[in-house]
C-alpha cells in the first residue's frame, strides 16, 4: 500500500511548527473519467484531527473544496523537544489514514 501520510515537527522557542501531507484523491463528484465519461464517484476528507501529547490542538472539517493530495501546516504553542504529535483523517467513503511524529529541534 502506498504511503497516505508524511509529517514533520519542528521547534522554534516554545512552538512547533507542524507540516503534514496527505496523500488522497480528493474528488469534487463533478469530474468525469476520460475513457469511460461516467461521473468519478465524490470522494473526501472531511474530519481532520491533531493532538499534542494526546491533547486535542486542531479539529478541523474539510469538503469538496480541499485540492487533490493536501498539505496542512499549523503551529502549536508550548510544545517542548520530544512531544508527540499525532494527526488522523477520515473521508466520505470510511477510509482514514493517521500518522505521528516527534517534535524535533530547529536547524
Amino acid at each position: 500500500m502506498a504511503e497516505t501520510m508524511k509529517i514533520r515537527a519542528t521547534l522554534q522557542g516554545d512552538v512547533a511548527e507542524v507540516k503534514v501531507l496527505i496523500n488522497h484523491p480528493m474528488e469534487t463528484g463533478q469530474r468525469k473519467d476520460p475513457d469511460t465519461g461516467k461521473t468519478i464517484p465524490v470522494h473526501f476528507i472531511q474530519l481532520v484531527t491533531a493532538t499534542l501529547n494526546g491533547r486535542p490542538v486542531l479539529v478541523a472539517q474539510w469538503s469538496q473544496a480541499i485540492s487533490k493530495n493536501p498539505f496542512l501546516a499549523f503551529k502549536v504553542k508550548g510544545a517542548k523537544v520530544g512531544d508527540r504529535v499525532a494527526v488522523s483523517w477520515a473521508d466520505n467513503q470510511g477510509k482514514n489514514g493517521a500518522i505521528e511524529t516527534t517534535v524535533a529541534a530547529s536547524g
